[in-house]
């Protein structure tokens, strides 16, 4: 029986059921054929355009759209299809005219102005992209994937509330949209929602547990959410599916660094960098860790690196400016400051930097000015206080007023910068003092105040505030001029007298330790030291007694070791206490927390044991507090060196004691 050749619509017509059935290559061949026949047969050109853009073999289902479009440059769907094909190549002005060659032919072609509005977007054209969804969707509503683009472009315009709609509409249509419920998460992490964010992350690796991006994502919201342990279990999941994804790799060294696992952190950003060395932010946060390490040098040149990429990165410069400081090159770190500011000139926090360099060199006409820049960074803004009453700096006569001093930061700063109530009252003016609630006791009998209170009860009227930190700026005060006449607190008479009988009589000098403060002050791995630096203390011929009323793991263990070291951490119920217990000593030895403040403010002889740099209220390079006249410093001489210090001491307090016999 004789083949049977079939007609060109025919052989047409088998291969375009072949590519239906998914038979690529027969479905090609079968175009081929025909185009051998025919060179100019515009439905095989098209097709075989199709199937090689399918196939990723994209310039030559270029060529064939451009062959076909010769034909019929009217024919809108090949102009779409072109432009698809451009997308791919990432020619998007090219896919751009495309599209609009295929809408000058049919404006209400949906298909045509969504994948406009993909090439507006990669364009960054982010405004007629948004413009364009909203055509396709005036057209088709319901089209949930247009939806998701339209918030993805609404999401890069930062309008995250109109975005986190666009998903959820999209969501309303399809909600199993993975796509959608990630991006959805993004939004809502962007919105601080961070909890949601979660959800949604979650949502959508239920139905992807592969999408890396998301187990990212997922763990940055975990990191907001202070959930360090989780967020680092989802970002060594995301690196196992994408183990060179740069940011991932940053962000799981940010959370390493904030569980205090420094050197995997560095691992970390070393890592980031070996993939990119121009990234920003890795060289960045590879310099917060190595100076949270004590290795400044390091962390210098790892901030010089980022500066060198970014020039006017604010963040790297105060850091390269704390950084500097660190290591006494205070005009270098003023210097880093000030570039910081050429910048950004509103930069809340390196204006609060650069007032304390200023203060603790001793400038307290610039630096009390510029501290008040405090209440301007992200940490003070969080704990803002929003009285409707003015503040008071000092600029008014307050005579005849009621004016409300209220504690802003820690129990320290509150004992050193209550001496300046009695002043704000010589001025004629009624005095609340708001405090923490454990000092409320001890301040019950400071001079010029009229009621203290604590912020859990409900305050009297008045008419001005002023945090008491800046109540140096209001009263003008310099270094020359600190009111430092002490004792200005004293331990109230029942204290007094329940303490006299547990501390015991005086058989050899008492002296009190405290050598650890807050745990989560910014300063502590620099300022505290654990109780095992101290035991050479122990050797001198004299009775000690701890002060501290809390008490890390490890110096716990050393306490119940040691009989030789009184503790009454469990009847330490308020700052009257302790008073009460500084009252019965001959000396307090203290690093720089409130318990040093305490016996300044006590007027107790105190020596105070302080970092290579200290906090700003210790200035430099003197052995005298101009704050507290009873006050002894000690410095370090090199960062870190404690023992160097304790040694010191030891031989101090050795010629004290001989002193006293």
């Amino acid at each position: 029986m004789a083949n049977v050749t079939p007609t060109l619509p025919e052989a047409m017509r088998r291969a375009v059921a072949a590519y239906q059935c998914g038979r690529l290559r027969e479905a090609a061949d079968s175009a081929s054929a025909i185009l051998a026949i025919e060179a100019d047969h515009f439905d095989a050109l098209h097709l075989i355009a199709v199937i090689r853009t399918q196939q990723q073999r994209l310039d030559e289902a270029l060529a064939s759209y451009d062959r076909a479009l010769a034909l019929r440059p009217d024919h809108v769907e090949a102009l779409c299809n072109r432009g698809a094909t451009l997308h791919e190549l990432r020619r998007f002005d090219e896919a751009l005219t495309s599209y609009d060659s295929a809408l000058a032919l049919q404006p209400d072609c949906a298909g045509a102005l969504y994948n406009r509005g993909n090439a507006l977007r990669q364009l960054k054209r982010l405004d007629e992209a948004l413009a364009s969804y909203d055509s396709a969707l005036a057209l088709q509503p319901n089209h949930a994937e247009v939806l998701c683009n339209r918030g993805n472009t609404l999401y890069e315009l930062r309008r995250f509330d109109e975005a986190l709609a666009s998903y959820d509409d999209a969501l309303a249509l399809q909600p199993h949209y993975a796509g959608a419920l990630y991006n959805r998460g993004n939004t809502l992490h962007e919105l601080k929602r961070f909890d949601e964010a979660l959800a949604s992350f979650d949502r959508a690796l239920a139905l992807q547990p592969d999408h890396a991006g998301a187990l990212g994502n997922r763990g940055d919201s975990l990191r907001r959410l202070k959930r360090f342990d989780e967020a680092l279990a989802s970002y060594d999941r995301a690196l196992a599916l994408r183990p060179d994804h740069v940011e991932t790799l940053c962000n799981r060294g940010t959370t390493l660094h904030e569980l205090k696992r420094f050197d995997e952190a560095l691992a970390s950003y070393d890592r980031a960098l070996a993939l990119r060395p121009d990234h920003v932010d890795a060289f960045g946060n590879r310099g917060v860790t190595l100076y949270e390490l004590k290795r400044y040098e390091e962390a210098l040149a790892s901030y010089n690196r980022a500066l060198a990429l970014r020039p006017d990165h604010l963040e790297t410069l105060r850091n390269h400016g704390a950084t500097l400081n660190k290591l006494k090159q205070f005009d270098e770190a003023l210097a880093s400051y000030d570039r910081a500011l050429a910048v950004e000139p509103h930069y809340a926090e390196a204006h609060f930097n650069r007032s304390l360099l200023r203060l603790l060199k001793g400038d307290f006409a610039a630096g009390w000015t510029e501290y008040e820049w405090r209440l301007k960074t992200e940490i003070r803004l969080s704990a803002k206080r929003n009285f409707t009453q003015p503040r008071w700096l000092g600029e008014t006569a307050i005579e005849g007023k009621t004016i409300l001093l209220h504690a802003e930061q820690g129990f320290g700063d509150t004992i050193q910068f209550c001496r300046y109530a009695p002043l704000v009252a010589g001025r004629g003016a009624r005095v609340l003092l708001e405090v923490p609630l454990p000092l409320k006791e001890l301040m019950a009998g400071l001079a010029g105040v009229a009621q203290v209170i604590s912020p859990q009860e409900k305050s009297p009227d008045f008419d001005l505030h002023c945090p008491l930190l800046s109540l140096p700026l209001a009263l003008g005060t310099r270094v020359e001029s600190i009111p430092a006449q002490v004792p200005y607190v004293t331990a109230p008479p029942g204290s007094l007298g329940r303490w006299s009988g547990l501390v015991g009589p005086k058989g050899k000098p008492l002296i009190g330790l405290a050598w650890s403060g807050s745990p989560t002050h910014k300063a502590d791995a620099i300022r505290s030291i654990d109780l095992r630096s101290l035991l050479p203390l122990l050797n001198i011929d004299a009775e000690f007694i701890s002060l501290q009323k809390d008490v890390r793991a490890d110096d716990a263990t050393v306490l119940k070791e040691r009989s030789d070291i009184a503790h009454f951490a469990d009847k330490l119920d308020t700052f009257a206490d302790t008073a009460a217990v500084i009252a019965n000593l001959d000396l307090v030895i203290s690093v720089d927390t409130s318990v040093a403040h305490l016996a300044g403010a006590l007027a107790k002889p105190v020596w105070i044991l302080l970092p290579f740099v200290p906090d700003f209220r210790w200035l430099l390079d003197r052995e005298d507090s101009p704050w507290y006249p009873t006050a002894r410093l000690f410095r370090q001489k090199t960062p870190g060196d404690w023992p160097g210090v304790v040694s010191h001491v030891v031989v101090e307090l050795e010629r004290l004691l001989q002193g006293l016999r």
